[in-house]
């Protein structure tokens, strides 16, 4: 059972800690919905600084309101259903994209003191835990052991709601924005799991709050930190950002919402409140996927407890992640606000071509390092083994360009003979 993973049951099970789990889960679920309008609100505001505009500045103050504003005009507009759609499947498809967001999120560690151990009532030793007299959690709604393949599922559950609601439109554009949007979502998810087996690989946990606490300490030399962004190289974090960029469907892999193309894409035929859900979803997305990489690379909440009693040293961890997590939140934005879109042999040539290929090999390469630190080997079998991958690397990658040309090439010719 997910909830007996959190502390409060080590002693066993009481009613009055369900309530604070249930209490846990609704803050939770609070939290998202209002960060995603502060989110809304802070993309137009940032992308408006980028480009040099006033953006929406009229609605409250510092146009603070404006998403509230939106909100309630869309509350307010006619809810239209196709006459030919499915309408038990039109109805469905939003919120299968909005309650995986939400499900992903209450993995995530928000907070907590990794810096220090505690020992529990059952004699096993805790960190990151939040306490009040002899009544100890974490601060995330769960921690299941395979917390990891949880994220991957979700947000390959998430494919479902678009494809049901192309589909269940009954209406051919939508429908072809629901089969580009679901092959690439698709092409990127290997991709994104090979980022994250990376990650997998050198924390040896699929729990999210083990990860962070494999993370947290002094790293080398009590400078570098002691992140999975260092551990694995870079490589798999920039994989893991540039494939989650496109799960997210976010510019410059927007081609799912490519108006000149496809009217409105998926939800064409959606109005009111059920149009709201979807883009509710791309938001809150965005901020699950940003707390996913925190968590994975950059240690969470795990940090340094610049200063304050013992007491409040978890307060520290809230900190630490809401910065980095809004570091990762302006990042998109400034791709949103910098980037062109991608046309679409572009979008799959790099899911397939480039970023399969190159995680898969990296993949390959920090494991083969797992087993030579295993049968300690010393620094010239070390610096062999990474000769030797660097030299198989090379001729594998000038193979797949040679195949890529060959390919484009033929493809030319034909067209050539077409148009002839």
């Amino acid at each position: 059972m997910i909830f007996a993973l959190d502390p409060l049951f080590t002693d066993g099970l009481d009613l009055g800690d369900f309530g604070w789990v249930i209490v846990k889960a609704v803050v939770a679920f609070v939290f998202l919905l209002v960060a995603v309008m502060l989110n809304i609100w802070f993309l137009r505001k940032v992308i408006a600084d980028f480009q040099n505009r006033i953006g929406p500045s009229m609605a409250g103050k510092w146009g603070i309101l404006q998403s509230l504003a939106d909100g309630i005009k869309l509350f307010m507009k006619e809810d239209l259903i196709p006459d030919k759609s499915d309408r038990f499947v039109f109805k469905l498809a939003p919120y299968l994209s909005l309650i995986p967001a939400f499900l992903v999120f209450a993995i995530v560690p928000l907070g907590g003191n990794f810096n220090e151990s505690r020992v529990m009532e059952d004699g096993t030793t805790q960190t990151g835990v939040f306490g009040w007299g002899d009544n100890f959690t974490y601060l995330q709604v769960a921690d299941p052991p395979v917390g990891i393949l949880f994220f991957l599922a979700m947000s390959s559950l998430a494919i479902y709601g678009i494809m049901l609601a192309g589909w269940g439109s009954g209406s051919k554009y939508p429908l072809l924005g629901a089969v580009r949007a679901s092959a690439q979502m698709i092409s990127y998810e290997a991709a994104l799991g090979l980022a994250i087996a990376s990650v997998v690989l050198f924390s040896g946990s699929l729990s999210t709050h083990d990860i962070v606490a494999q993370q947290a300490g002094e790293g080398f030399g009590g400078i570098i930190p002691n992140w999975n962004l260092v551990l694995t190289g870079v490589i798999p974090f920039v994989i893991f950002l540039i494939a989650g960029t496109a799960e997210l469907n976010h510019p410059p892999f927007d081609l799912v919402e490519a108006e000149q193309e496809l009217v409105g894409g998926f939800h064409t035929e959606y109005s009111s409140i059920r149009f709201a859900l979807f883009f509710l979803a791309e938001f809150m997305n965005q901020i699950t996927m940003s707390a996913i990489a925190v968590t994975l690379f950059l240690g969470g909440p795990a940090g340094p407890v610049l200063f304050g009693p013992d007491s409040v040293a978890w307060v520290w961890g809230i900190v630490w992640f809401f910065l980095k997590l809004m570091f990762f939140l302006w990042a998109l934005v400034w791709v949103r606000a910098t980037l062109p879109r991608f046309r679409y042999d572009q979008l799959m040539d790099l899911g397939w071509k480039v970023l399969i290929p190159a995680a898969l090999g990296w993949f390959l390469v920090l494991a083969g390092l797992r087993v030579g630190d295993a049968n300690n080997w010393d620094g010239g079998q070390t610096a062999l083994f990474l000769i030797a991958c660097a030299a198989v690397g090379l001729v594998l990658w000038n193979l797949l360009m040679l195949a890529v040309r060959a390919a484009r090439q033929e493809r030319l010719e034909q067209e050539g003979v077409d148009h002839g």
